[in-house]
C-alpha cells in the first residue's frame, strides 16, 4: 500500500491529477456508503473499503500524499554536521557543490 523511504511512509502519487481523482474516488465513496444507508441498508457500507483503498488509510493519509506529492520534486533534505535543512534541489545541489 504505501512504500517505505528512510524518511518515513510515502504517501505520495505520480502525479497531482492522479492524487486529486484517488481523492475523488475515495471521499465519494465513504460519503455514498453513508448517504446509502436509508435506500439500500448495511449493504451500503459495501462502499466503505473502496473509499479506504482510494484513500490509502484514512483521509489524513490522503492529505499528507497530496503534500508529498505537490513538494515531490521541488524540496530535498539534507543533513550536514548533524544539522538538517529543507531546500530546494537547485540549493542544496550549490551548497554540497560548494563544501567539496
Amino acid at each position: 500500500m504505501t512504500r517505505s523511504t528512510a524518511d518515513g511512509p510515502d504517501f505520495a502519487s505520480a502525479s497531482v491529477a492522479r492524487h486529486l481523482v484517488r481523492g475523488a474516488v475515495g471521499f465519494g465513496a465513504l460519503a455514498g456508503s453513508f448517504a446509502l444507508l436509508p435506500a439500500v441498508g448495511p449493504v451500503g457500507l459495501a462502499l466503505l473499503p473502496v473509499g479506504v483503498l482510494a484513500l490509502r488509510g484514512c483521509p489524513m493519509c490522503w492529505a499528507v500524499g497530496l503534500a508529498q506529492t505537490v513538494s515531490r520534486g521541488r524540496l530535498r533534505r539534507s543533513c550536514e554536521d548533524g544539522r538538517c535543512a529543507v531546500a530546494r534541489p537547485s540549493d542544496a545541489d550549490s551548497r554540497s557543490a560548494g563544501a567539496a
